[in-house]
């Protein structure tokens, strides 16, 4: 739990020693209104009170502890501590990994009110809410007597779109039914803990836009990945987004107030979506097609649209581009980082894709097109029957790929020898071609893990200086194809056993770690990585994360722990 723990917390703090400054109580305020503070998701506050010389004397001012934690149950997984609070006009919102919503204020900490959804937790892999969307009203059409004219809206674990009045914490009775939208409408068959939200909506004017988690390996015909945009006020269904193929028909609004199925099967977008505000874009990272691991004939050709970074038409959902960032996705490399906007000096604006394979790919915001060159790369081939694997894929000369993009034999790494050798013999036993090997019945290492690579905590960047700071985590995984046995049930651990429901094959995944769990990689295994945007070059790198209290002498070696949470920049160059 401890591991856990470390790896969910973020932003780290990284300063040099310095003599205390004296540091003031009051100062400046820059409300924090979207999870990434910019719609575009920069993540950057130009406050400066906390600097280099005064934040070796941050103390604890207060905290809140909502009690929403715990190990596992039967009926859910562990709980995951991974929210990005909001803080608009004094006022501190947050959600819990059991989808509560506390108000508190923001200088105290005093609870102001909270709202509990009794979210449906039976059959969640990971408990867990990653932040809310703010809306503030800006036309009379709000109600009357000025309720719910600032709003909450939060995504719930048992498939919900909330809306609740910033002010009270009350549901706002005019969204949806009592102030809450079924998600699973026009889905069809949806089982328990295979469809839901774990990151917020964004808003669009008077839209609220979301995405959400198909639970990865089940079957063939999961729920499909649409994206959807409601009304703020009312939460009519607005528009959709069906990622089927060019050439195949789309589900359309007017086709689901008929009663019509959104496709199933297709690419989902769980991470969090961005918006240009001016030119009413909104940036998708989409997944693979369902299951993960094989596509065949299975998948037919809902490929087309997977592992990508997708621009939508705000207004309407139509598509603007898109650019893949892994062809035919065999591996579960799906775009967990939050696309972010910037604009290069000589104002281009652009928007970066960072990726779990650690390729990070800066796009013309406007086109889609890459600012930077782009090589297609051979890579090895399948050899499963009914299989086939993209010969292809996608490298961007810079950035340079911030992930390791090999494994050698003879560097794989064990605290002792006899670990480091019993690494050697399962690395032995695996198949690897390198970076792209394909899953196999004999067993595949991956590496870049499922994991990545960057993960949800996506990029955070200072417009400034035209500086990116990412984490980056290295953990490879294994990946063995077997016989899927015909009986077996939805559901099962999402990292180990996948069913694949509709193909014949399972999957059996897990971390290739040694005897002593810790990777058979050299370190670090976390990494905290600066790039400047205008000519992709690296400006500096170092291990992020201790192992201190983890493993013998962790106190003593600096090397870096996986870690999924993003950072911050502010004004005074701290990250």
């Amino acid at each position: 739990m401890r591991l856990a723990c470390l790896l969910l917390i973020a932003p780290v703090l990284i300063a040099c020693d310095q003599a205390p400054v004296p540091m003031a109580l009051n100062g400046p305020i820059d409300d924090w209104q979207s999870i990434g503070k910019t719609p575009g998701g920069q993540r950057f506050s130009a406050l400066t009170q906390i600097n280099r010389d005064n934040v070796s004397q941050l103390k604890v001012a207060w905290e809140h502890r909502s009690g929403d934690y715990s190990t596992g149950t039967e009926q859910h997984g562990p709980t995951a501590l991974q929210v990005t609070p909001l803080v608009v006009d004094g006022s501190l919102y947050y959600c819990t990994p059991y989808n509560r919503v506390f108000a508190l204020d923001a200088e105290s900490g005093a609870e102001r009110w909270h709202f509990d959804p009794h979210t449906d937790l039976r059959n969640v892999y990971t408990p867990t809410c990653r932040g809310l969307a703010y809306w503030a009203a800006q036309t009379a059409g709000s109600d009357r007597r000025g309720i719910c004219t600032t709003r909450i809206f939060t995504g719930t674990l048992d498939a919900r779109l909330l809306a609740l009045d910033a002010q009270t914490g009350e549901a706002c009775a005019d969204f949806g039914a009592s102030g809450a939208v079924d998600l699973r409408d026009g889905l069809g068959d949806v089982r328990k803990g295979e469809y839901y939200m774990t990151s917020p909506p964004v808003v669009l004017g008077d839209l609220v836009i979301a995405g959400a988690f198909v639970q990865d390996g089940q079957r063939t015909d999961a729920p499909g990945g649409a994206v959807r945009a409601f009304d703020a006020r009312s939460g009519a269904l607005v528009w959709v987004w069906d990622p089927v193929p060019p050439g195949d028909r789309a589900v359309t609004v007017d086709d689901l107030r008929a009663g019509a199925t959104l496709t199933r099967g297709t690419p989902n977008a769980w991470g969090l979506l961005s918006v240009d505000s001016e030119r009413k874009l909104v940036f998708v990272p989409t997944g693979n097609p369902s299951p993960d691991h094989y596509g065949g004939r299975e998948r037919a050709n809902l490929d087309y649209y997977g592992t990508s970074f997708v621009a939508l038409h705000g207004e309407t959902g139509q598509l603007a581009w898109h650019f893949q960032a892994v062809h035919h996705d065999l591996w579960d490399y799906d775009i967990a980082a939050q696309p972010v906007t910037f604009t290069q000096r000589g104002g281009r604006d652009a928007v970066i894709g960072a990726t779990k394979t650690g390729a990070v790919f800066i796009l013309d915001r406007i086109t889609g097109e890459p600012l930077f060159p782009v090589e297609e790369r051979l890579v090895p081939p399948t050899d499963v029957a009914g299989e086939y694997s993209s010969p292809t894929q996608p490298f961007p000369v810079l950035p340079p790929p911030l992930h390791p993009q090999a494994i050698v034999r003879d560097r794989l790494w064990g605290l002792t020898p006899w670990d480091r050798n019993d690494c050697r013999q399962r690395f032995d036993a695996l198949h690897y071609d390198g970076i792209y090997t394909p899953p196999s019945r004999k067993g595949t290492l991956a590496y870049p893990g499922l994991g990545g690579g960057i993960n949800w905590g996506s990029v955070s960047v200072d417009p400034r200086n035209q500086r990116m700071v990412v984490n980056v985590q290295v953990v490879p995984f294994t990946m063995r194809l077997v016989d899927r046995d015909t009986d077996a049930p939805i559901g099962g651990d999402q990292v180990g056993y996948n069913p694949q429901h509709g193909t014949p094959y399972s999957i059996v995944r897990g971390a290739f770690l040694s005897k002593w769990q810790t990777p058979c990689v050299p370190p670090p295994w976390g990494r905290l990585v600066a790039v400047d945007l205008n000519n992709g070059a690296i400006l500096w790198e170092r291990p992020l994360g201790t192992l201190k209290g983890l493993a013998p002498f962790g106190d003593f070696f600096e090397w870096g722990t996986p870690n999924s949470g993003g950072s911050i920049q502010t004004g005074s160059d701290l990250v």
